[in-house]
């Protein structure tokens, strides 16, 4: 089973994640990205999907055009736990490509 975070280490994680923001009311990190066409944006998205696979930690996310919309949260833990830290960290290094 895995564990939310405390709020401190929520903290701490999410100095390290300077892209992402903090939704209190569903205890997740969210993130939204802007990319030059819906091609490039949904190439990310297959990217995505294949770590979240390997991971199984699926985001909950939406795409209209070139942004992608992502949401994590680990519903079993009942709020954001080291899957989700991991996860927004494969994002932001796919990002950064």
């Amino acid at each position: 089973m895995v564990e939310a975070l405390s709020e401190a280490e929520r903290a701490d994680a999410l100095d390290g994640l300077p892209e992402w923001d903090f939704d209190e009311a569903r205890d997740a990190i969210t993130r939204s990205i802007v990319f030059a066409d819906f091609i490039e944006a949904f190439g990310f998205m297959t990217q995505v999907a294949l770590i979240a696979e390997r991971m199984n930690h699926h985001p909950e996310w939406s795409n209209v055009y070139n942004r992608v919309d992502i949401l994590l949260t680990t519903h079993d833990a009942g709020g954001i736990s080291p899957r989700d830290i991991d996860m927004a960290t494969a994002i932001d290094a796919i990002v950064e490509e």
